[in-house]
């Protein structure tokens, strides 16, 4: 017999009292901030929900620099990759005769093959070893070692973005809020944001923008005593090369100065190279990480975590979220833990996988597809190198504004002189001087950047940061728009 139901007289708890769960939420949430996708990038949506709705405002189109989002801004995908994709996906596509190159067709059955011919299954929580082993050679051919002993698969996690890799290494790092993590000011807001919300303290070193955004030795000296003096234990140093808002690209011997303090000082390294194919001066070549940690054979117990995606260079495949970390110098202990962690999610999402895969195999010369993969390539490229250039020049040819040139990545990060009346207006407003003046250009233009504020700056100075990645016809309209506008600004401050 079954039991019977309770009587439903007595009405349930929750319609007693009200679950009251926003004013209870934990003060990490509550404290951590992601700038490229706060305040004005929610406002600048509703914009653009207004504006395909047939409502009128100042402006017909919202241009969301504030993020790195190539896409999204024009950017086309690389048709190798996305051909080898949809087999993959589609296998009775292969039947189409002409239609697929035949390096693709091969491409797409060798991945079949490797993911057991179901996109759809889990994959091993570190990654398909097809993927991974792509990732090993890769770091062997762009670092020019060939030693076997140089990389292993084993070493190598692929991960949903680079992002996810980070905070759980960060969380295998971070035991409690006396532990100090090192991160540039400015620096991406996915660091500010992650170290309190994982219980931990940030400690700023100040990048030297008088010197293109140098990363001084001394400074960081400077930051760890700081700490320490006031009861933090530093226990690890992110580096973003090249940098991310800055576009600053760190040389050979820099990265060993900064590698041989970390040793010094007994610091895990976090090498944040999602940029690296983002180099745009010819005398200021991707210089990796890891290959200079090799070089000092001193510091090889030191632990190197580098991360690499397929977001940014010239693939930006933001949305299909591909990523690995690879650990150097790191015991048999971490690599256990890191693999627990991992395996929670079960696997990275498999297309990401395979589109890291083929980005760091692309077609060799020979190939059917090498020609026209060479071709898009260096269009994105060369386009890229010169829509940094442009928007440094203009950046700095505007009244007020100074902006050290972008050598790398995908931004600007130029300073802003305001005026003191503007300054006064932000105040009164409760906000600071650089979110006004964000705002306002949203609000008036539909231009979307993020205030420096949000990545960090030196007291007293105000910053944006702006993508490069509005497409060359688009980008010069752009241009013209926010330097009639921070005129108009400026004039209305004055």
């Amino acid at each position: 017999m079954l039991p019977r139901l309770a009587s439903r007289s007595r009405p349930f708890l929750a319609t007693q009292k009200r679950y009251k769960w926003g004013s209870n939420l934990p003060p990490n949430i509550l404290k951590f901030q992601y700038a490229v996708r706060g305040e004005l990038a929610i406002k600048a949506s509703h914009y653009e929900k207004l504006l395909s709705e047939g409502a009128k405002l100042p402006f017909d189109r919202v241009t969301f620099c504030n993020i790195g989002n190539p896409h999204q801004l024009g950017q086309k995908p690389i048709t190798f990759y996305r051909q080898v994709i949809s087999l993959v996906e589609n296998p009775e596509l292969m039947k189409q005769t002409g239609v697929f190159p035949k390096d693709v067709i091969e491409r797409a059955q060798h991945y079949l093959k490797s993911c057991n011919n179901a996109t759809g299954a889990y994959s091993d929580s570190r990654g398909l070893l097809e993927a991974r082993k792509a990732v090993a050679q890769f770091i062997r051919d762009r670092d020019g070692i060939q030693d076997p002993n140089y990389t292993s698969v084993d070493h190598i996690y692929l991960s949903n973005g680079a992002s996810p890799a980070i905070q759980d290494c960060l969380k295998l790092i971070i035991n409690g809020e006396k532990d100090g993590i090192m991160i540039p000011i400015p620096q991406y807001p996915l660091y500010s944001g992650s170290v309190p919300l994982l219980g931990g303290t940030s400690v700023g070193y100040y990048l030297d923008e008088d010197k293109q955004w140098g990363l001084n030795i001394d400074e960081l000296s400077r930051a760890i005593v700081d700490a320490r003096s006031h009861g933090l234990r530093p226990r690890a140093l992110v580096v973003i090369n090249p940098g991310n808002p800055t576009g600053s690209c760190l040389s050979t011997e820099n990265i060993a100065e900064i590698l041989k303090f970390a040793h010094r000082e007994g610091l895990i390294v976090l090498a944040d190279e999602v940029y690296q194919r983002n180099c745009y001066e010819a005398g200021k070549p991707f210089s990796s990480f890891k290959k200079v940690h090799h070089s000092i054979p001193d510091i090889a117990d030191l632990p190197l975590l580098s991360f690499h995606s397929i977001s940014k260079g010239l693939t930006g495949e933001c949305g299909k979220r591909g990523g690995y970390v690879e650990m150097t110098g790191v015991d048999a202990a971490v690599h256990e833990q890191y693999y627990k962690l991992a395996s929670m999610s079960l696997c990275p999402n498999v297309v990401g996988q395979l589109i890291l895969a083929l980005q760091l195999n692309p077609p060799k010369a020979g190939d059917p597809s090498y020609a026209l993969f060479r071709q898009e390539e260096e269009a994105i490229f060369n386009s890229l190198k010169n829509r940094a250039h442009i928007v440094w020049k203009t950046l700095n040819g505007l009244e007020g504004i100074e902006c050290q040139k972008p050598d790398g990545a995908l931004y600007a990060f130029p300073k802003i002189t305001l005026p003191r009346k503007a300054i006064e207006a932000a105040t009164k407003l409760g906000k600071a001087p650089d979110v006004m003046y964000c705002l306002e250009l949203l609000d008036e233009t539909g231009l979307c950047v993020v205030p420096g504020s949000g990545f960090g700056q030196v007291k007293g100075t105000f910053h944006f940061r702006t993508t490069i990645l509005p497409l060359e016809a688009h980008l010069e309209q752009v241009l013209h728009k926010f330097a009639e506008w921070h005129k108009k600004f400026l004039a209305k401050y004055q």
